[in-house]
């Protein structure tokens, strides 16, 4: 039987400073693609999991035993953000942060990201220096390091970012949406419906509250709840991006059953409340059906201890509306919810 090599250390990190930027204005046309390279990438410090960072074709980045992790999710400009409604380190942190939650959402621990970035030429070099460090700053936040991407030119500016992930301790399986079985509880981690009532509110002009507006601009992902809800035995994981009721309604459908939420039970912050009356809708529909916020869903055996941050908001059971076959997948306080599950993109 052949011995296994062992990785190499990583490199040490290089103690010089990142190149001096070009004069304010500068554009990425008038830069040019190499050079641009050249002032982001000593920006971007690497942790103890990349063995290859950037500079190569490919990164080479340590994996457990229990396999990697990948998680992918692209932003366009307009279509996702508004460079008038959020500085471009906010617009960092919410690309990173989208990816990182997903692998989150699995259990995992993020080790590397790698970015796609597609620009027009008329976009100021310092803008994407700030998104870079963004970026890299999200990462940091939970030890991953940006190792790698590509950069070509577009009349859309897009960001994609890739992020790879770990499962720590052996025999540890990814979290799924699949395993919620009937009897289960239906469990929240993280705040639910601030960035959409903060997009309410930049959609039609205002800038307050400022709470709310700052949630939309950028996450605050529950990072290691994932761990933790797997430790504590959860059948099934998601990360809620695009609304409360649409992505459960992915697990029910992965797993074959009901979930019925409680309005009770979920949280209605002041805030949401104020945008409500502001702008004339309930403020439940942010909390059910708004997303970017990217807290955990999951479900657990009942009687399951939870963990200090999660808190029951449901139930699952293996019948429709009024035990009726073909009901609505996720259900409010018993009855079909009327308002919008949920974003899509078609």
């Amino acid at each position: 039987m052949l011995a296994m090599r062992s990785l190499p250390d990583p490199p040490a990190p290089a103690a010089a400073l990142p190149p001096a930027l070009p004069p304010a204005g500068t554009t990425v046309g008038e830069t040019g693609e190499f050079e641009l390279l050249a002032l982001l990438t000593p920006r971007l410090p690497q942790g103890p999991d990349v063995v290859v960072g950037p500079g190569d074709d490919a990164a080479q980045v340590r994996a457990s035993a229990g396999g990697l992790l990948v998680a992918t999710d692209v932003l366009v400009d307009g279509r996702h953000f508004r460079r008038d409604w959020a500085s471009a380190v906010d617009i960092g942190h919410r690309a990173a942060a989208q990816s990182l939650s997903d692998i989150n959402a699995m259990g995992g621990r993020a080790t590397a990201v790698t970015v796609g970035l597609a620009t027009p030429a008329d976009v100021e070099v310092a803008w994407l220096v700030d998104l870079s460090d963004g970026i890299a700053s999200e990462c940091a936040s939970v030890g991953a390091s940006v190792v790698g991407g590509d950069l070509t030119r577009s009349e859309v500016l897009t960001v994609s970012v890739t992020a790879l992930g770990t499962l720590d301790g052996p025999g540890v399986a990814a979290g799924l949406r699949s395993g919620a079985r009937p009897g289960d509880v239906v469990a929240l981690c993280g705040r639910q419906g601030w960035a959409s009532a903060g997009l309410a509110v930049l959609s039609r002009g205002f800038r307050s509250p400022r709470a709310v507006v700052e949630a939309y601009r950028r996450p605050d992902v529950p990072y290691g709840a994932g761990a933790e809800a797997l430790e504590a035995g959860a059948t099934a994981l998601i990360d809620v991006s695009d609304g409360l009721v649409a992505d459960l309604g992915h697990v029910a459908r992965a797993s074959g059953v009901r979930i019925d939420l409680s309005s009770a039970a979920l949280t209605v912050d002041e805030p949401l409340r104020a945008v409500g009356a502001a702008v004339g809708v309930d403020p439940l529909s942010f909390v059910l059906g708004g997303g970017d916020d990217h807290p955990l869903a999951a479900t657990f055996p009942p009687q399951t201890e939870l963990p200090a941050r999660w808190s029951v908001v449901g139930t699952v059971s293996d019948g429709g509306l009024e035990g009726a076959p073909g009901g609505p997948e996720v259900t409010v306080d018993g009855a079909a919810y009327q308002g919008a599950p949920g974003f899509r993109h078609f």
